[in-house]
């Protein structure tokens, strides 16, 4: 008897804390948190780019329409297919540098490229995000997150498929701020993805 007791105390201790833990990693949408640092490849990029880096218009997240689900899946693959990869270092000459790709580029240009054709095509400012996350190796990887009323997608330049973030292998860090392109917020609910256990 005693031991059923301790067994239901446990069980209302577990319920009352629920609410507080943080969400689990399947959840359709990114949890963000605090404002955080903004990389240093980006707040470079915005003194160059400065009208794309400043405060946006906010809306509800687009909804993941069949048509917009066909324009992300073919400028996705459009870039991915497009461009070549290769380090800053490589066409740069120095280690980190945002930039839109002509030809070559890395990670972030690749993303960079993508947001700017979706929002020339009427994608709002506020749901194309950049993200910096971490791949199973532990090297740091930037995609493109494209916020919407179903969850969150990911455009990588890793992947001709776009997925829900928690399908991707990655663990999240930070992303744009959706109410200010210049700001970035952590990711509350993206550290604790089992990492390399979602296809």
């Amino acid at each position: 008897m005693r031991i059923k007791g301790l067994f239901v105390a446990l069980a209302a201790i577990i319920a009352m804390s629920t609410p507080a833990m943080p969400a689990t990693q399947n959840t359709p949408s990114m949890v963000v948190g605090d404002v955080t640092s903004q990389p240093i490849g980006h707040y470079d990029f915005c003194q160059r780019y400065s009208n794309e880096c400043g405060p946006t218009r906010e809306l509800m997240p687009v909804s993941m329409t069949p048509e917009i689900w066909a324009l992300i899946s073919q400028v996705n693959l459009y870039v991915n297919k497009t461009i070549t990869p290769a380090t800053d270092q490589d066409i740069y000459g120095v280690e980190e540098y945002w930039a839109y790709p002509v030809t070559a580029g890395d990670c972030e240009d690749f993303a960079l490229l993508k947001r700017r054709m979706l929002i020339q095509r009427g994608i709002p400012t506020s749901d194309l995000l950049m993200t910096v996350v971490r791949k199973p190796d532990g090297e740091g990887h930037a995609v493109l997150t494209l916020r919407t009323a179903q969850g969150d997608y990911i455009l990588d330049n890793l992947s001709d498929d776009i997925k829900l973030w928690y399908q991707t292998p990655y663990s999240y860090i930070k992303r744009q701020a959706s109410y200010n392109a210049g700001r970035w917020v952590t990711i509350e609910n993206g550290r604790d993805v089992l990492v390399g256990a979602l296809k």
